[in-house]
């Protein structure tokens, strides 16, 4: 409790002389942004009077690459995947976090030991754990139903498009693992000539039947239309549709793709004092677990795992719906994002030239 009254007087004391200040958050959008604004936002705003001011991006690394190549950085907390943070870091774009400055566990244990490993990295600070899984339309099979990752690549015994990301990073590990491969070897094999070779080999069984998406609030949509039959997706974006929605959707764990989000602050941001005070608020204990309430991802720190009750229906339990439930991590493949920083361009270039090709 005497951490949490520190803080909450430091905020306090920061309003007092930041005056009519504002902070610009660049997130992904959708129900994302919204568990974001119920658990973050309200309440950062009602204990500092700083106005939040939220900005949709596909991919927040994007704008934040252009503003900062442009020398024109209009936003002040982009929230981005690791492999991103890790790289805009030792480029010098981003502002170096000490995590001693972070806010204690509620029990006065310090952030650095509170927080899962690799949540605290140079320049970026995790918030949840996320998945990419699969999805289906459980209207769309009688009888045995998919629950596999080899059965999102049998078009025979479960007919219908697919939708897939257009990016290499969650298409070339999930089509090894459908072909056999283990979570522990897709690294090793997705740095071969060999191994890559496969991934596009199994990709091409299925890609004539694929729909491709680009923004993390399409797969539920392309179920939902009927477009595809199934799909791959954010975990927390498919549960707001099953859940939320009453979408007959049904997501299948096997060959997860676990990552994390972190909040970033770039240096000549407007506002960097309100960034640096927004970024430590909804980075605590307390709030990490709210957004549990409102979307099915995982707090980035341990403390707040206790926390974690029911949806915002009152009535669903949300640990059951989180990627880190350890019936969920049997077959998971956590990112690397060390692999991705050395690898991502070469990647990407090679999987561009696959779509590009008939």
């Amino acid at each position: 409790m005497k951490s949490i009254l520190i803080t909450t007087t430091a905020l306090v004391g920061f309003a007092a002389t930041a005056g009519a200040q504002e902070v610009n958050v660049v997130s992904w959008g959708g129900a994302y942004e919204k568990s974001q604004v119920e658990a973050y936002n309200k309440p950062f705003t009602e204990e500092t009077g700083i106005t939040v001011n939220m900005i949709a991006a596909d991919n927040p690394a994007t704008p934040l690459k252009a503003q900062v190549e442009a020398n024109n950085v209009t936003g002040d907390v982009f929230d981005i995947e690791v492999s991103d943070a890790i790289r805009m870091c030792d480029e010098g774009a981003l502002v170096e976090i000490d995590p001693a400055d972070l806010p204690a566990a509620p029990d006065g244990t310090a952030a650095a030991d509170d927080f899962i490993d690799g949540a605290l990295q140079d320049c970026a600070v995790a918030n949840i754990f996320w998945g990419t899984v699969i999805a289906y339309d459980t209207t769309k099979f009688e009888g045995q139903a998919p629950s596999t990752a080899a059965d999102f690549f049998d078009l025979e015994t479960y007919p219908g498009k697919r939708g897939l990301p257009k990016n290499p990073k969650r298409t070339l590990y999930l089509a090894l693992i459908a072909d056999g491969a283990s979570p522990d070897e897709i690294y090793d094999l997705l740095g071969s000539d060999e191994g890559v070779q496969r991934a596009f080999d199994k990709l091409d069984t299925i890609k004539s039947d694929v729909v491709w998406w680009e923004a993390g609030a399409q797969p539920p949509q392309l179920l939902a239309d009927g477009e595809v039959t199934m799909a791959t997706g954010y975990n927390g974006r498919f549960f707001d549709a099953m859940v939320g929605e009453g979408k007959p959707f049904e997501i299948i764990w096997d060959g997860q793709y676990m990552d994390m989000d972190m909040f970033v602050i770039p240096k000549d941001a407007p506002n960097p004092e309100a960034a640096m005070e927004y970024l430590k608020f909804a980075t605590d204990t307390q709030r990490l677990a709210d957004q549990a309430k409102y979307i099915a991802y995982g707090p980035a720190r341990q403390s707040s795992a206790s926390l974690v009750g029911m949806y915002q229906d009152g009535k669903t339990e949300m640990a059951p719906h989180m990627p880190t439930n350890p019936d969920h991590l049997e077959t998971a493949v956590m990112d690397d994002p060390e692999f991705w920083a050395d690898h991502d361009a070469e990647l990407s270039e090679r999987f561009n030239a696959w779509l590009a090709s008939s």
